[in-house]
Protein backbone atom coordinates (compact mmCIF):
# COMPACT_ATOMS: atom_id res chain seq x y z
CA UNK A 1 0.00 0.00 0.00
CA UNK A 2 2.93 2.44 0.98
CA UNK A 3 4.42 1.62 -2.45
CA UNK A 4 1.08 2.86 -4.43
CA UNK A 5 0.95 5.59 -2.35
CA UNK A 6 4.27 6.72 -3.48
CA UNK A 7 4.14 6.09 -6.49
CA UNK A 8 0.71 8.13 -6.80
CA UNK A 9 1.83 10.90 -5.12
CA UNK A 10 5.06 10.66 -7.45
CA UNK A 11 2.83 10.42 -11.31
CA UNK A 12 0.81 13.39 -9.18
CA UNK A 13 3.82 15.61 -8.78
CA UNK A 14 5.22 15.07 -11.97
CA UNK A 15 1.75 16.47 -13.29
CA UNK A 16 1.89 19.10 -11.71
CA UNK A 17 5.63 20.10 -12.30
CA UNK A 18 4.60 19.37 -16.24
CA UNK A 19 1.48 21.79 -15.93
CA UNK A 20 3.03 24.74 -14.17
CA UNK A 21 6.63 24.40 -16.68
CA UNK A 22 4.37 23.58 -19.81
CA UNK A 23 4.75 26.35 -22.17
CA UNK A 24 2.91 28.04 -25.47
CA UNK A 25 3.33 30.38 -28.06
CA UNK A 26 2.27 33.53 -26.23
CA UNK A 27 1.21 36.57 -28.44
CA UNK A 28 1.18 39.99 -26.24
CA UNK A 29 -1.07 42.83 -28.36
CA UNK A 30 -0.44 46.53 -27.65
CA UNK A 31 -3.06 46.42 -25.80
CA UNK A 32 -1.54 44.61 -22.91
CA UNK A 33 -4.22 41.62 -23.71
CA UNK A 34 -2.42 38.54 -23.68
CA UNK A 35 -3.50 35.38 -26.11
CA UNK A 36 -2.16 31.82 -25.69
CA UNK A 37 -1.36 30.43 -28.68
CA UNK A 38 0.60 27.98 -31.36
CA UNK A 39 1.95 30.42 -33.99
CA UNK A 40 1.79 28.78 -37.39
CA UNK A 41 3.32 31.45 -39.48
CA UNK A 42 4.53 35.12 -39.29
CA UNK A 43 4.62 37.02 -42.82
CA UNK A 44 5.48 40.54 -43.63
CA UNK A 45 2.17 41.77 -42.24
CA UNK A 46 0.09 39.08 -40.49
CA UNK A 47 0.52 36.58 -37.08
CA UNK A 48 -1.61 33.54 -37.87
CA UNK A 49 -2.21 31.63 -34.74
CA UNK A 50 -4.32 28.49 -33.54
CA UNK A 51 -5.39 28.96 -29.80
CA UNK A 52 -4.21 26.34 -27.27
CA UNK A 53 -6.97 25.50 -25.86
CA UNK A 54 -8.46 24.34 -29.49
CA UNK A 55 -5.53 23.26 -31.73
CA UNK A 56 -7.84 21.24 -33.37
CA UNK A 57 -10.09 24.42 -34.08
CA UNK A 58 -9.79 27.58 -36.66
CA UNK A 59 -6.32 29.71 -37.41
CA UNK A 60 -7.06 32.91 -36.22
CA UNK A 61 -5.14 36.10 -37.69
CA UNK A 62 -4.09 39.44 -36.34
CA UNK A 63 -2.09 42.50 -37.90
CA UNK A 64 1.17 42.63 -36.83
CA UNK A 65 0.90 46.00 -36.38
CA UNK A 66 -1.15 45.02 -33.56
CA UNK A 67 1.42 42.80 -31.87
CA UNK A 68 4.12 43.99 -28.95
CA UNK A 69 5.63 41.06 -28.57
CA UNK A 70 5.62 36.85 -29.53
CA UNK A 71 7.51 34.90 -26.86
CA UNK A 72 7.73 31.37 -28.43
CA UNK A 73 7.30 27.81 -26.49
CA UNK A 74 11.54 27.50 -26.92
CA UNK A 75 12.51 30.14 -25.07
CA UNK A 76 12.87 32.75 -27.91
CA UNK A 77 10.84 35.81 -28.47
CA UNK A 78 9.68 38.51 -31.46
CA UNK A 79 9.59 41.79 -30.54
CA UNK A 80 7.72 44.29 -33.00
CA UNK A 81 8.33 47.69 -32.66
CA UNK A 82 6.73 50.61 -34.64
CA UNK A 83 7.77 54.23 -34.34
CA UNK A 84 3.86 55.24 -33.84
CA UNK A 85 3.02 52.45 -31.85
CA UNK A 86 5.74 51.41 -29.71
CA UNK A 87 8.45 53.43 -27.80
CA UNK A 88 11.85 52.36 -28.95
CA UNK A 89 13.83 50.55 -25.94
CA UNK A 90 16.93 52.95 -26.76
CA UNK A 91 14.75 56.02 -25.36
CA UNK A 92 15.84 57.53 -22.34
CA UNK A 93 13.37 57.75 -19.46
CA UNK A 94 13.75 62.33 -19.45
CA UNK A 95 12.23 62.26 -23.23
CA UNK A 96 9.18 60.16 -22.10
CA UNK A 97 5.92 61.86 -20.20
CA UNK A 98 4.64 60.33 -16.44
CA UNK A 99 1.74 58.99 -18.00
CA UNK A 100 3.68 57.43 -20.98
CA UNK A 101 5.97 55.90 -18.62
CA UNK A 102 3.34 54.37 -16.52
CA UNK A 103 1.84 52.82 -19.80
CA UNK A 104 4.57 51.55 -20.86
CA UNK A 105 6.02 50.14 -17.49
CA UNK A 106 3.16 48.03 -17.34
CA UNK A 107 2.79 46.72 -20.98
CA UNK A 108 6.71 45.92 -20.67
CA UNK A 109 6.18 43.76 -17.64
CA UNK A 110 3.50 41.78 -19.42
CA UNK A 111 5.76 41.42 -22.22
CA UNK A 112 9.11 40.75 -20.24
CA UNK A 113 8.06 39.44 -16.75
CA UNK A 114 8.20 35.50 -16.72
CA UNK A 115 7.89 35.21 -12.92
CA UNK A 116 10.82 33.35 -12.17
CA UNK A 117 11.37 31.95 -8.95
CA UNK A 118 7.86 32.98 -8.08
CA UNK A 119 7.65 30.50 -5.66
CA UNK A 120 5.10 28.43 -7.66
CA UNK A 121 6.84 25.47 -7.58
CA UNK A 122 7.43 25.23 -3.81
CA UNK A 123 3.44 26.18 -3.18
CA UNK A 124 2.40 23.41 -5.21
CA UNK A 125 5.20 20.45 -3.61
CA UNK A 126 4.25 21.75 -0.38
CA UNK A 127 0.59 21.54 -1.32
CA UNK A 128 0.43 17.65 -2.51
CA UNK A 129 3.08 16.41 -0.12
CA UNK A 130 1.23 18.41 3.17
CA UNK A 131 -2.54 19.59 2.31
CA UNK A 132 -4.13 22.68 0.95
CA UNK A 133 -4.55 24.02 4.38
CA UNK A 134 -1.00 23.82 4.77
CA UNK A 135 -0.09 24.26 1.29
CA UNK A 136 -1.68 28.52 1.74
CA UNK A 137 1.26 28.97 3.78
CA UNK A 138 3.90 29.00 1.21
CA UNK A 139 1.35 30.58 -0.94
CA UNK A 140 0.38 33.41 0.81
CA UNK A 141 3.93 33.85 1.89
CA UNK A 142 5.56 34.12 -1.84
CA UNK A 143 2.26 36.61 -2.91
CA UNK A 144 3.02 38.85 -0.05
CA UNK A 145 6.87 39.62 -1.12
CA UNK A 146 7.25 41.16 -4.81
CA UNK A 147 9.57 39.87 -7.39
CA UNK A 148 12.97 40.77 -6.79
CA UNK A 149 15.03 42.84 -9.08
CA UNK A 150 17.33 39.79 -10.17
CA UNK A 151 13.87 38.33 -11.66
CA UNK A 152 12.30 41.19 -13.01
CA UNK A 153 13.98 40.63 -16.30
CA UNK A 154 13.03 44.17 -17.55
CA UNK A 155 13.95 45.68 -20.94
CA UNK A 156 15.76 48.89 -20.65
CA UNK A 157 17.29 49.60 -17.14
CA UNK A 158 17.57 53.40 -17.94
CA UNK A 159 14.11 53.35 -17.81
CA UNK A 160 14.18 51.16 -14.37
CA UNK A 161 15.28 55.11 -13.15
CA UNK A 162 12.05 56.62 -13.41
CA UNK A 163 9.79 56.04 -10.65
CA UNK A 164 6.56 55.59 -12.89
CA UNK A 165 7.94 53.63 -14.96
CA UNK A 166 9.30 51.31 -12.33
CA UNK A 167 6.60 51.27 -9.94
CA UNK A 168 4.34 50.72 -12.69
CA UNK A 169 6.73 47.70 -13.91
CA UNK A 170 6.71 46.04 -10.31
CA UNK A 171 3.04 46.39 -9.09
CA UNK A 172 2.73 44.50 -13.01
CA UNK A 173 4.85 41.86 -12.32
CA UNK A 174 3.42 41.41 -8.68
CA UNK A 175 0.37 41.28 -10.45
CA UNK A 176 1.44 38.08 -12.58
CA UNK A 177 3.21 36.76 -9.85
CA UNK A 178 0.88 36.20 -7.43
CA UNK A 179 -1.41 35.13 -10.52
CA UNK A 180 1.38 32.21 -11.26
CA UNK A 181 1.43 31.03 -7.57
CA UNK A 182 -2.24 30.96 -7.11
CA UNK A 183 -2.45 29.06 -10.11
CA UNK A 184 0.01 26.66 -8.93
CA UNK A 185 -1.81 26.58 -5.81
CA UNK A 186 -5.32 25.38 -7.34
CA UNK A 187 -3.98 22.90 -9.79
CA UNK A 188 -2.24 21.13 -6.26
CA UNK A 189 -5.08 21.43 -4.09
CA UNK A 190 -7.21 19.96 -7.02
CA UNK A 191 -4.37 17.13 -7.21
CA UNK A 192 -4.03 16.45 -4.00
CA UNK A 193 -8.02 16.14 -3.44
CA UNK A 194 -7.90 13.85 -6.60
CA UNK A 195 -5.71 11.67 -4.96
CA UNK A 196 -7.56 11.74 -1.35
CA UNK A 197 -10.31 10.38 -3.00
CA UNK A 198 -8.22 7.73 -4.41
CA UNK A 199 -6.61 6.16 -1.77
CA UNK A 200 -9.84 6.34 0.07
CA UNK A 201 -11.39 4.41 -2.44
Amino acid sequence: MKKITKTILFIAMMFVYSNLSYAQDMITKKTGEDISAKVLEVTSSEVKYKKTDNLEGPIFTILKSEVLIIRYKNGTKDVFSNAKDVISQTVVAEQINENDMFSKGKSDAKAFYRGNNSGAGWTAAATILTSPLLGVIPAAICTSTEPSDANLMYPNPSLMKSPEYYRSYLNEAHRIKKNKVWKAFGISAGVWLGLILILNQ
